[in-house]
Parts: structure tokens; C-alpha cells; sequence
């Protein structure tokens, strides 16, 4: 059993939780994995100290560990949007947030334009009209990049004749956008806005919530706080109702001006903000702050709420508990999270997984052993999840002993190593200088027909580099086309920065050149600084 004395903690381990960016590391969006969730796990740990230790039913433990199969899509190597740079993996928090078992945790989609046009024919055709209308968005972008003094941008894209649609719309807004990386940030917001007015006057075509969506991104994004603004006011003015994405984008732009409050007042206020899937606005304003790290405006928003007569759910004590100790807030986190026990709410999901990587990372491994015995007693056997949760922890509290102990009784208990437990028994060794043992289980796994991901490869390019097997760290980027499994703007800025650390100024460019040939990452090439092809 768990005991009190070892879960105890001196109020100096409540200090706001900072990412801690270690020699081998997976960058931002593994570390992020348990920070986001930071939140349920502290309440599991107050949860126990107060009730001895916490009970749950069968049912709901069998629904968590059913939905806890996410960390398998964790390893797809699949495009995630945006500007491409996260290109290979999804954000892991993001993964975390939607293994909730509150719907209210899902990520909000972006709006389908593909469906705007329905085909009753075979596949074929459908897929010879998107075809067309990217060869088309390709051509109209073109004609944009154009515009100056003395080109009728108008003129020009009527006389192109191509036929306007969800699908071209949203692909020539996206060029756009990908441009403001390393174009005039104004001549972009004026290119959007340009293309957006002269598609909406169109035959056969109306814009979509995605369209607008888009351009307030282009506009947030080049600081054009006034012209977004303006196109909420026209979303509304046609019909179209706000949804939390448009908060979520809103809130991103307005919030780096110091507008949040603002912007928050307004959207609750608001007659057309559509707050589903939440219960209410205040839920899907915090679920955006959540998005953006906006902890001091979370905190506002609650006591705002609160005064209007709303009183919280789980989902709502769950992130003002994250912010709360992310704030460094010891006493307020469990005067609220008792407030939480005594309104009848028992922490949800991710309790058993984030009290054991907290035990972790306290380096209690005979704690976080007796929390897994509790939890087979309970009727629960542990998953891979919870092993490899407890395994990163122990690895962050420089306990290679532990975590050797942990992955060979995880695979003792019929649980077979996935990509995520074997990258972070890799990382493990890599961290304690054991670079052999890193080699050794990363061919080990793929023998065992685990295919490594981004983040895999980028902890053995750091290992390898540490060591000064620059050669064979360089040779990855091969191994990695081999397998099929395409390098993210991180492994090759990890490869190069550590080249280049090292003198080797002539390899970093040729991997700087290799990633430029592969057609990888072409519009932040200048993030290389001093880069001159080889």
C-alpha cells in the first residue's frame, strides 16, 4: 500500500513546473506528455493522503484503460498541418487531452471544406476534382505572390478561370499563411484578405466558418488584431454562429497583446458563441486557455465564473487544479482540491498513470511498485502505459536501476513494449552514458517489429553526438528514409546544432542541404543561420 510518508512533499516541490530540456530529450511535445495532465495527478496524490487510498469502481477503471490506447496513434508517422515542422508525430498532449473521458477534451476539428462538394460517381472523380482544384490553388498563388503596384490582382485571378471551391480556398489561405514565416508579415495579411474577398464574390461559392477561420489565423498571426476583430463582426453579421475554435484563435492573437480579459468578456457575452461540445462558455473559454498556457487568465475566468452563478464540473476543477500548480499555488491547489472531494467529485482518468510517473520523479520506486500491486488488487491489470509513464519518471529522476526493474516487469506481466515505452527506455540509457545499451535496444526493437518514430531517432542522434559518433548520427537520417519514417524540423536542427557544436560546420551543411533537397522544411531554412550549401 501507498504510504502517507512517501507521498509527502516539501512545499518547494509545488514550484511552477518549467520543461526541463534534457541532453536527450524529445523535445516540446513529449515533455509536454505529463505536464498537461499535471494537475489530475497532484489531485490523486492529495486524494490518497485524505482518503487513505482511492477506490475505483471496476466499470470506470475498465473505461479508462479502454481509452487509453492512444499512445498507439502517438507513433504514426503521419502530417499533423500547420506549418509542417511537427511534421512525423502528433503532439502528444494533444493525444493526452483527447484520451479524456469527458468529451470535453477533445480537440475541436477543423471545419471539413472537402465535403462542400458531393459526388455521386465513383472515387475517381471526386479525386480528378480535388486534383484540379490543387493544380488551381497552386496557380492562383502564383498570380498572389504578383501583387504590387500596377497588377490588378483581381483581374488577373478572373482571367485564370479556375473554379472556386472549399478545397482551393483553404489551400491558397494555407500558402499564405506558410509565407508569413519568412515574407513581409503585412503583405501577407493583405494577400489573405485580398483572396478572401475576391473568392467570396464568386459564383456557386460561399464561404465556409474554416475559410474565416483561416484568414482571422493570417490576420492573428501578423498582428492585425483590428482586421481579425472585423471578421468576427462579419461572421456574425451573415449568420454564422462563433464556435471555441474561433475563441481559440481569437484568444491566441489577443491574448500576446495583453487583450484577454477582453476577449473573454466578449465571447461570454456573446448571443452566437456556440460553446458545444461544452457545457458552457466558461468550459470552452478554459479549455482554450488550457491550449495556450494562459494560467493567471484561467484562474481569472473561474473566480468570473464562479460570480456569475456556474458552478464547475470535474472537467473545471481539473484545469484550475493544473493551473493552480503550475502557478506554484501549493495552498490554494488543495484548499481547491478539497472543495472538489467535498462537492462529491473524484479525480477522473489519468489517475493511476500520472500518480505513478510523480512517484517517478520522486524517485520513489517502492511506492510506485506497491501502486501497482493496489492497482491488480483492484481488479486492474497495469498497461503498457502506466509501466512506461512510471519507466519516464524514474529515467527523469536519473534512476537507470528502476527502470531496468520497471520495463522487465512490465514484459514479465504480458505486456508487450510499444514505440513510446522502448523510446523511453532508450532515452534512459542514453541519459546515463549507457550509449550500448541504447544501440542494443533500439535494434531490439526493431527486430521486434516496432518501427522507431521521430522522437526515437532524435534521442539516439543526441546520444550518438554525446559521444561523439557524429558519423553514425549522421547515417540516422538514411535509416530513418529507409524505414519510412520522415525526419521533423527537430531531428535535423538537433543534428546540425550538435555538428556545428562541435566544428563540424561542413557536415551541419550537408545535412542542412540534404533536408533542403528532400523538399523538408524549405521555408524555415532560415533558422540555419550562416548556412551555405555545400
Amino acid at each position: 500500500m501507498v504510504m502517507v510518508e512517501d507521498l509527502m512533499l516539501e512545499s518547494s516541490s509545488f514550484y511552477p513546473i518549467e520543461f526541463d530540456y534534457r541532453f536527450v530529450e524529445f523535445g516540446e511535445e513529449f515533455e509536454a506528455t505529463l505536464v498537461l495532465g499535471f494537475a489530475h495527478l497532484l489531485g490523486s496524490v492529495i486524494f490518497l493522503i485524505m482518503n487513505s487510498v482511492a477506490r475505483f469502481g471496476r466499470r470506470v477503471i475498465s473505461r479508462i484503460l479502454n481509452q487509453c490506447g492512444f499512445v498507439r496513434r502517438y507513433c504514426d508517422h503521419r502530417s499533423y498541418g500547420g506549418d509542417g515542422a511537427d511534421d512525423g508525430c502528433m503532439p502528444i498532449e494533444d493525444l493526452l487531452k483527447q484520451s479524456s473521458d469527458s468529451s470535453e477534451y477533445l480537440e475541436l476539428p477543423e471545419d471539413d471544406d472537402n465535403n462542400q462538394y458531393e459526388f455521386t460517381g465513383n472515387s475517381s472523380v471526386r479525386q480528378s476534382f480535388v486534383d484540379g482544384a490543387l493544380r488551381d490553388a497552386d496557380r492562383v498563388f502564383e498570380i498572389l505572390r504578383q501583387d504590387g503596384p500596377g497588377f490588378d490582382v483581381g483581374s488577373a485571378l478572373n482571367e485564370l478561370g479556375v473554379r472556386v471551391s472549399g478545397i482551393l480556398v483553404r489551400e491558397v489561405l494555407l500558402k499564405i499563411r506558410r509565407m508569413i514565416e519568412f515574407g513581409n508579415r503585412s503583405r501577407c495579411a493583405r494577400l489573405g484578405y485580398k483572396f478572401f474577398m475576391w473568392s467570396g464574390q464568386q459564383e456557386n461559392y460561399v464561404h465556409t466558418p474554416n475559410a474565416y477561420h483561416l484568414v482571422m489565423k493570417i490576420f492573428g498571426d501578423t498582428g492585425e488584431i483590428v482586421a481579425m476583430w472585423r471578421l468576427v463582426d462579419e461572421m456574425t453579421d451573415k449568420g454564422y454562429v462563433t464556435t471555441a475554435k474561433t475563441f481559440n484563435i481569437v484568444i491566441c492573437a489577443c491574448g500576446e497583446k495583453g487583450l484577454g480579459r477582453q476577449t473573454v468578456e466578449r465571447f461570454i457575452k456573446s448571443k452566437t458563441f456556440n460553446y458545444r461540445p461544452f457545457k458552457h462558455a466558461y468550459n470552452a473559454i478554459l479549455h482554450s486557455l488550457v491550449t495556450i498556457d494562459n494560467y493567471k487568465l484561467i484562474e481569472w475566468v473561474h473566480r468570473k465564473m464562479l460570480d456569475d452563478g456556474y458552478s464547475p464540473d470535474i472537467f473545471t476543477y481539473n484545469i484550475v487544479l493544473w493551473a493552480k500548480i503550475r502557478l506554484g499555488k501549493r495552498t490554494q491547489f488543495i484548499k481547491l482540491f478539497n472543495e472538489m472531494g467535498k462537492n462529491g467529485f473524484s479525480p477522473d482518468l489519468h489517475t493511476y498513470n500520472l500518480l505513478l510517473n510523480f512517484l517517478g520523479r520522486q524517485n520513489k520506486p517502492e511506492p510506485a511498485r506497491d501502486l501497482l500491486m493496489q492497482m491488480k488488487e483492484e481488479g486492474v491489470d497495469p498497461s503498457v502505459l502506466h509501466f512506461t509513464t512510471l519507466i519516464d519518471g524514474l529515467s527523469r529522476a536519473g534512476n537507470l536501476h528502476a527502470c531496468q526493474y520497471f520495463f522487465e516487469w512490465m514484459i514479465h506481466n504480458g505486456c508487450n513494449p510499444d514505440v513510446v515505452s522502448y523510446t523511453v527506455m532508450i532515452t534512459a540509457y542514453a541519459v546515463a552514458g549507457e550509449l550500448e545499451k541504447s544501440k542494443i535496444l533500439f535494434e531490439e526493437m526493431i527486430s521486434e517489429g516496432k518501427l522507431p518514430n521521430v522522437f526515437t531517432y532524435n534521442s539516439m542522434i543526441r546520444a550518438l553526438c554525446s559521444a561523439g559518433q557524429y558519423e553514425e548520427a549522421c547515417s540516422m537520417l538514411k535509416d530513418m528514409e529507409f524505414r519510412g519514417c520522415t525526419p521533423n524540423f527537430l531531428v535535423y536542427s538537433t543534428l546540425v546544432n550538435n555538428l556545428r557544436k562541435a566544428g563540424k560546420v561542413s557536415a551541419a551543411s550537408k545535412v542542412v542541404t540534404y533536408m533542403l533537397e528532400k523538399g523538408h522544411y524549405v521555408h524555415l531554412q532560415s533558422r540555419f543561420k550562416g548556412y551555405r550549401r555545400c
